[in-house]
């Protein structure tokens, strides 16, 4: 991972990147995507029937492009708290005979005319030309929904015998099963603003027993179990009672602050979070005395972004619009990742199209926000294997956000915040972002090669945005000869690339 010297702001900062020292696989499942039934994430983002830009399945054509361009390995659905009274059953079959319902978790009506065959045609859009397809990935109601239910929904997208509801799929014009590997055993269900919130008691007791029947039915299936933040008593106990039956463990956060220096440090508790979790399911392993040869039970960070409520526009108070200090922070996240490779299996940025997403869409075309551009650039090139760095540099000692943080970060928070990887063929990526408001910095940049690919990311001041009519915050491509220091301006992200 990437290590920390503090230094006087006045001395040269110096970072240290070895090609040679591999310390752990990025699984490319962290630049998963999320689409819940929330605003206009479905109805009016990828689905907008009657809208000129939209094919003859209702799917924005602009926004499949846009998307593509991401790469997303998988992307999961339908929700988010919109899970817990969804009944998957109102959303297949005729349109016409769907049944329209209250939604209690963004109090709206879903009409269910996308539902689960909808979303897969999607993912088979979006996948469109790739070698791998995208994977789905479900969350089950595990609010109002019922283990019969759960197990018919996994039925009907993996069964391949003559049975009730695998026929039924059939009969819905899809012959072959979808092979959904990855389901969620419920969403946020410790929260008190689920519909049938529960214990930590009787959700690790529902949950044993689900995935228990949920495996009979689908050995291959991949489980997630539903924890809280990663530091929490409900994390310590369900991960105690489940850690055997499941294969990932889901994690959630969201980081968000008026003041730029806070909103850009913020991600760091995750980076925390993440480390408190690894080690409840190491705990958690060893008590049971679950065998060496089951696999890594690893993080599932299935919700994660920058998101403030209060300055969001839209019923639910969902549609940011994304700033330059934003974007930094959604590039320190992702730092996050790549530092913390070991543990993840999957991310998730919540969420995919408008709802708090880099991508926007009007009637007439998309918006890349701010977001959207560390974002492509780190599911581009951040791949393979999270390299061993090391930063010195001064840092910022001031307030951060959660409060529990400043207590954690004893040196403070590095001006620079670095991640690096190397892929297969040796190609050496490096992130950097001067989370600084005021200040340029020099680097000496150790075990570099010339030529050097630079892309940047910045803007005028920490609130520039991205509007349909003007882009103040985009990426800019440059070579470097390697010679001398490196200089990062303020407020910007560097990314680095050279052949090892």
């Amino acid at each position: 991972m990437t290590t920390f010297t503090r230094i006087d702001d006045g001395e040269t900062p110096v970072i240290e990147v070895d090609a040679l020292k591999k310390l752990s696989k990025i699984d490319p499942m962290i630049y998963g995507g999320f689409t819940e039934h929330m605003g206009r994430c479905i109805y009016g983002g990828i689905y907008d029937p009657g809208n000129p830009l939209s094919d003859e399945n209702g799917f924005r054509t602009d926004v499949i492009k846009a998307l593509r361009e991401l790469n997303i390995p998988v992307i999961r659905y339908p929700g988010g708290n919109f899970v817990a009274t969804y009944h998957w059953l109102d959303g297949v079959g005729p349109r016409d005979q769907r049944p329209s319902r209250p939604e209690l978790a963004w109090l709206g009506t879903e009409t269910n005319q996308f539902g689960t065959d909808e979303f897969m045609r999607w993912l088979d859009a979006l996948g469109e030309g790739r070698e791998q397809r995208v994977e789905p990935y479900i969350c089950l109601n595990m609010g109002t929904g019922t283990l019969d239910e759960a197990l018919a929904w996994v039925e009907y997208c993996n069964g391949t015998r003559d049975t009730h509801y695998a026929n039924l799929r059939r009969r819905h014009g899809r012959e072959e099963p979808y092979r959904v590997r990855y389901w969620a055993l419920g969403n946020e269900v410790w929260g008190p603003w689920q519909v049938e919130q529960a214990t930590k008691e009787d959700y690790a007791r529902k949950a044993f027993q689900w995935a228990k029947a949920l495996r009979l039915l689908d050995p291959d299936i991949v489980l997630v179990l539903c924890g809280q933040d990663g530091t929490s008593s409900w994390d310590h106990h369900v991960l105690h009672e489940c850690v055997g039956s499941v294969d990932m463990h889901s994690i959630h956060i969201y980081t968000a602050a008026k003041d730029h220096l806070r909103n850009v440090t913020a991600p760091l508790s995750a980076e925390r979070a993440i480390q408190a979790a690894a080690a409840l399911i190491d705990v958690a392993r060893i008590e049971n005395k679950v065998p060496p040869s089951k696999p890594p039970t690893r993080i599932c960070f299935d919700e994660w972004n920058v998101w403030d409520p209060e300055r969001a526009r839209g019923d639910e108070g969902a549609e940011e619009r994304y700033t330059l200090s934003d974007a930094l922070a959604v590039a320190v996240w992702l730092n996050v990742f790549v530092r913390q490779s070991r543990h993840l299996g999957m991310a998730n940025i919540a969420q995919t199209v408008n709802v708090i997403s880099p991508l926007m869409t009007s009637r007439d075309g998309v918006t890349r926000q701010t977001t959207w551009w560390p974002l492509l650039l780190f599911s581009k090139y951040m791949r393979g294997w999270t390299l061993g760095c090391h930063v010195r540099c001064g840092s910022y000692r001031g307030e951060t956000q959660p409060a529990w943080l400043q207590g954690v970060l004893e040196e403070g928070a590095p001006w620079l915040d670095v991640s690096a990887s190397v892929d297969d063929g040796g190609m050496v990526s490096m992130v950097v972002v001067n989370i600084s408001e005021t200040q340029d910095l020099e680097a000496e940049i150790r075990g570099i090669k010339a030529p050097v690919k630079v892309y940047h990311i910045t803007g005028p001041r920490a609130d520039s945005v991205n509007v349909e009519d003007k882009q103040e915050v985009a990426v800019e491509k440059s070579q470097w000869n390697g010679e001398g220091k490196a200089v990062f301006t303020k407020l910007s992200m560097t990314m680095l690339r050279w052949q090892s």
